[in-house]
């Protein structure tokens, strides 16, 4: 096991990371701690008491409003081609977090939350992939009066209920392509569970951003944004911004260090003519789009 002095992550070795995912995923693995029996460590990821937490961040102006302190989970179902945190797919690194210990970590900064309007924000990886600790984290966090936000896929959507999505003021909506094909294409899975999610967020009325990346050759075709914009559209009355997120490459090198093959090598980012052109495409909505 070692750990970057610089961001704090730790790295697993092949052996620790078949452990720790086992016991995260509840399906096996012979991990040792000095705080928890193997049993314990099961019984702990089952009620959330843990999680596998891949890195953190404290950011302004991104991930929802004001000043937020990020916690980006590992594991999630998809696999995106453009991901630039491909190391948080599978549950291979990471630090194992109590829920007790995250809120301490986040109330720290709530003097900075109440000034600048920020908050938590939940990402990854997908946040509901490990549903039970970030359904605890969220409880806590947003009872003491912290703003809270995930950033989903909304591929596992219908693992939030209702009392879940009580403590979570804003979603920020992954919607990655309009058609099915496209979908699959970017994803390996399917688009009609992120449409049902939004349905059900529209219907609460629940505060939504919406975020689409724009990836010449894959998403940026006249169709597919338009089909976005179509589902999207459905929507307006509780998504209060779109935000068309320029393709880049900056994670290339992550694909290559953890050995998957990185498909978009050659794709260059998008024109700033052809990005606002789509963006235009949802202000024609009547969407607020960035």
């Amino acid at each position: 096991m070692a750990q970057d002095g610089v961001t704090g992550i730790v790295t697993l070795s092949p052996e620790e990371g078949e452990k720790v995912r086992g016991v995260a995923a509840g399906i096996g693995g012979d991990f040792e701690s000095d705080d928890f029996t193997r049993p314990e460590l099961m019984e702990a990821r089952r009620t959330g008491d843990i999680g596998l937490v891949h890195s953190w961040e404290l950011v302004t102006a991104v991930d929802g409003p004001g000043t937020r302190m990020t916690m980006f989970m590992s594991g999630c179902p998809l696999r995106c081609l453009y991901c630039h945190n491909p190391d948080t797919m599978e549950m291979k690194e990471g630090t194992l977090e109590t829920v007790g210990d995250v809120v301490k970590r986040v109330l720290r900064y709530r003097p900075v939350f109440n000034a600048s309007g920020g908050g938590l924000t939940i990402s990854g990886g997908e946040p509901l992939f490990q549903i039970a600790f970030t359904r605890r984290v969220l409880k806590e966090v947003h009872d003491a009066g912290v703003h809270t936000t995930i950033d989903t896929s909304g591929y596992l959507g219908s693992r939030l209920t209702d009392e879940d999505l009580d403590n979570i003021d804003l979603i920020l909506l992954d919607v990655k392509s309009g058609d099915e094909e496209t979908y699959k294409r970017v994803t390996s899975r399917e688009l009609q569970p992120t449409i049902d999610f939004g349905d059900r967020l529209n219907k609460m009325g629940k505060k939504v951003w919406i975020r689409f990346v724009l990836v010449p050759g894959l998403t940026d075709s006249d169709e597919n944004v338009n089909n976005v914009a179509d589902i999207v559209e459905k929507w307006k009355d509780n998504v209060q911004r779109v935000e068309v997120l320029p393709f880049h490459n900056m994670g290339a090198d992550k694909w290559r260090n953890i050995g998957f093959t990185y498909e978009l090598e050659d794709v260059k980012p998008p024109t700033l003519e052809s990005t606002e052109h789509v963006r235009n495409i949802f202000r024609s909505r009547g969407l607020t789009t960035y």
